[in-house]
Order: structure tokens, then sequence, then C-alpha cells
């Protein structure tokens, strides 16, 4: 029994990588679509501010989609297993990314294609919202003792990597003509998410369920105590904790939306750069990303995990004035140092939050909570910096100070409750909800 066993933390941490890589390369292929071509397609206007925006908009309802995925999903994997969970997710997640792949646009059928586009990001939503904290708890809970932080840090590695395919992707098929890449290219990412469908089903399928759930199901079925539905005690017994979750949060997702998806229409826009220069840009500094995590996450574990947070917090708050210096530049090496700047911090904070919140719930709530903490947090601060991110531009045109200061902000956010967090429950402390 034990020779099978012992293969499974490292199992688990490639199952979390490859699952979240998947599911995050289709988020960020339509948070590319919605940057470049949705606009045109879904929502036809002589305004090109009205059209971004009205695109950011069906990105920014996933978002407010995804908390409910969080109490779903949350509950299935607290109740009935975190592999089963996951399971799910993955399968909805590549069944309608290949749906938005064939849907008919504006021009073919009217304004049933915005209506179905939304409902289909909808759902998009709702898998994203569950296959986070699963993917960060069968890793972090398979993890040897003291290194959850790290093995936890492979679900969010899967981030970037997601962000390399769909920049990938997009990068091959903005080289087309205009016409064929409005017509038909812009379809073949969507389409080819079935083939990675089947990769992450098969890897997923050979990890085993989480100890800690099994143990902590035992231990319910031994003292046949009466559980009320996750959610309800996370909000009753915990919701001091959660919410300080929601905000350590902030950088690490909307950081991402502001330096990817936000820079492309900004660049694109205010600043005329070509399409296929800013997301080769992106690629390189979404390939500096995936080194960068892994990295942090191991330098945590010897500086502590909430130091740090907190330096890495710190720098961030710094990092979007230079970049915003090196990206007016228009040179593609200035843009990649500037931008790659702000995302090497966005990136460190991001691989070690994951393992940092979900120690601080206990297991027979954990998936809930830290599901309900990073979905509630992605729909106000993922779904709407774009928005704002693109009205700031627009409104304090020719000047990108403002936009500098609200990702500073983002920033003192997470750092704010870091500091809330440390000061609140001892490094390593698991909070008990009873």
């Amino acid at each position: 029994m034990k020779p099978a066993a012992s293969p499974q933390p490292r199992r688990a941490a490639a199952a979390a990588f490859i699952g979240t890589m998947i599911e995050w390369y289709d988020f960020y292929i339509y948070a590319t679509a919605a940057a470049l071509v949705f606009g045109a397609l879904f929502f036809p206007s002589d305004n090109s501010l009205f059209s971004t925006m009205a695109a950011f908009g069906t990105f920014a309802v996933g978002f407010f989609a995804r908390p409910l995925g969080g109490i779903i999903f949350g509950h299935i994997g607290d109740r009935i297993g975190r592999k089963k969970s996951l399971i799910i997710t993955l399968l909805m997640m590549g069944v309608v990314t290949v749906a938005i792949g064939l849907l008919p646009t504006y021009a073919q059928i009217g304004a049933s294609a915005p209506v179905l586009l939304i409902l289909l990001r909808v759902v998009q939503g709702i898998a994203v919202g569950g296959e986070w904290g699963g993917a960060v708890l069968m890793a972090g809970e398979h993890a040897p003792k003291g290194r959850r932080n790290f093995f936890a840090s492979f679900a969010q590695l899967g981030s970037p990597a997601g962000l390399i395919l769909s920049l990938l992707a997009f990068s091959a098929v903005t080289r087309l003509p205009e016409d064929d890449l409005m017509s038909w290219g812009w379809r073949l990412p969507f389409l080819a998410s079935a083939l990675l469908l089947l990769v992450g089903l098969a890897i997923r399928l050979g990890v085993n369920e989480s100890p800690e759930f099994l143990a902590s199901r035992e231990q319910a079925e031994q003292t046949r105590r009466k559980e009320q539905a996750p959610v309800l005690e996370v909000l009753r017994s915990a919701w001091r904790p959660l919410l300080l979750c929601i905000g350590a949060n902030t950088l690490g997702i909307a950081g991402v939306y502001f330096t990817n998806t936000f820079m492309i229409s900004y660049t694109t826009q205010q600043l005329h750069l070509e399409r296929s220069l800013i997301l080769e840009c992106l690629f390189f500094v979404a390939i500096i990303q995936f080194c960068v995590q892994p990295l942090a996450a191991w330098l945590s574990e010897r500086l502590g995990a909430t130091r740090f947070l907190v330096l890495m917090a710190l720098l961030a708050m710094a990092s979007p004035y230079p970049m915003f210096v090196l990206v007016s530049s228009g040179e593609g090496p200035l843009i990649v140092l500037g931008i790659a700047l702000a995302a090497a911090c966005m990136a460190s904070f991001y691989a070690v939050i994951a393992g940092y919140v979900s120690g601080m719930f206990a297991t027979r709530v954990r998936y809930t909570a830290i599901s309900l903490a990073y979905q509630v947090c992605g729909a106000i601060a993922g779904g709407l910096t774009p928005l704002i991110g693109t009205w700031l531009a627009h409104s304090f045109s020719g000047q990108w100070w403002p936009m500098a200061v609200f990702y500073s902000l983002i920033a003192c956010t997470s750092l704010v409750c870091v500091l809330a967090l440390a000061r609140r429950y001892a490094l390593g402390r698991q909070l008990e909800l009873a």
C-alpha cells in the first residue's frame, strides 16, 4: 500500500498544474478574445469604447458567476470529495469553451449572439469558480508535512502556463489576414480546448482522493457530528478571516488582469501599438512569470510566508510607475522589461498566497472557504479591473499615472489584509471553526 501511495504528492501537484493550466487556458483565450475581437464580433458599434467596454462586460460576467461555482463545487468538494468536484469542473470548462468557438456572431444571428455568449460565459465562470480551490487543496493536502505552500503553488503555476498557451494560440491566429481572423481564425484557440480536455481528464483521474479529506470524513462519521452546509458554517463562524482572505487575494487576481488583459487594450488603443507586438511581449512576460513562481514558493519557505508576502506586496506597489514609463516607449524589449517588473512581483505573491490562506480554515469547510475567498475577490477585483483601467485610460487620455495609482491601491489592499491575517493568527496555525 505504501509504495503505491508514495508518488501521490508529486502526482497531485502535477495534476493540479496540468488541470489548472487547461482551465486557465480556456479562461485566458476568452480574455484575449474580449480585448481583441469580441467587441466587433458580438457588440458592433461605431464607438470603439462602447464595443470594448461591452466585451469586457461579458468578461466581468464570468467573474461574477465564479462565487456561485465556489459555493456549488465547494459543497461537493467538502462533502463528497475533492477529486469528483475537479473532474466535473474540468468537463464543464472544456465543453463550454468549445461551444464558444462554435458560436454564431452578431452578424449571423443578431442579438441572440451576445446573449448566448453571456450565458456560456456564466457557465465558464461557474466551472472556474470550483476549479481553483480544489486544485490548491489536492496539491496542498497531499503535500509532505511543512510543505503545503510549496506544493499548493503548483496549482498557481497553471495560470502563467495557461496564459502562455493562450498567447501562443492568439499570436498564431492574429497573423492571419484580418478577414480570416474575424471570420474563422478567432475560433481555433477555443476549438483546440477539446484536445486539452482529454489530456487533463486522463491525468486528473490518476490522482487519489485527498488524504486530509478522507481523514476528516472518517472522523465525522465516527463522531456522527451533524454538519450544516459548509457555506453556512463558514459565514457563521469564519466570516472575519474570510473577508481578510478576500482582500489578501486582490493583488494576485487583479494584478494579472491588469498586466495582461487590460494592457492589451491599453497598448493597442491608447498607444496604437500592433496587436502582434503586445501579444509577443506578453508571451515573454508569461515565461518570466512561469519561471518566477516556483522560485518564489521555494524562497517563501526560507523567509517565512508572511514576511515574503509583505515584501512582494510592497514591491508591487512601486512597480507600475517604471512599468508605464517603459511601456510608453513602444519598444518591444522595454515593454517586456516594464511589464515583467510588475508581473514578477505579482506572480511571486500569487504563488504563495494560495497555500497561505488555505491554512486559515478547518479541513471540513476548507474547499468552500478558500473558493469563496478567491472567487468573491475575482468577481470584484478581477472582473472590474479591465473595466476600471479602460475607463481611466479614456478619462485621462495621454496620462498613465492614474492607472499606476490604481495598481498601487490593488497591491496595498493585499498588503493590509496579509498583515491583518498575520496579526490575527500565528504563522502556520490552522483556524478551527468550531
